[in-house]
């Protein structure tokens, strides 16, 4: 069982990335996935997640219109579309999926900064 994120690195205020999570070694479809970050010094956060039946999404408060998630689980894929950067959008971002209450994976994160 795998994840793996791509798709980080340094980016000027305003800008955009796009994250990618690949899955591996599970069927991608009963999970609910979502992403997480952890800037330096502070707690690990929930940034936004997608059901695994209905495709509901979830934004956290400081990122609600700047950020968009959606999965293709054909391709075992989530992705994290990040418009507007802002410096506070700087950490590391995890991939996550879970089927409770056995199943909880994590990736090994992906380094997103942002420049003012």
């Amino acid at each position: 069982v795998q994840l793996v994120e791509s798709g980080g690195g340094l980016v000027q205020s305003g800008g955009s990335l796009r994250l990618s999570c690949t899955a591996s070694g599970f069927t991608l479809q009963h999970y609910a996935v979502g992403w997480f970050r952890q800037a330096p010094g502070k707690e690990r956060e929930g940034v936004s997640c997608i059901s695994s039946r209905d495709a509901i999404t979830y934004y956290a408060d400081s990122v609600k219109g700047r950020f968009a998630i959606s999965r293709d689980d054909v391709q075992k894929m989530v992705y994290l579309q990040m418009d507007s950067l802002k410096p506070e959008d700087t950490a590391v971002y995890y991939c996550h999926a879970d089927s409770p209450p056995e199943y909880d994976y994590w990736g090994q994160g992906t380094l997103v900064t942002v420049s003012s």
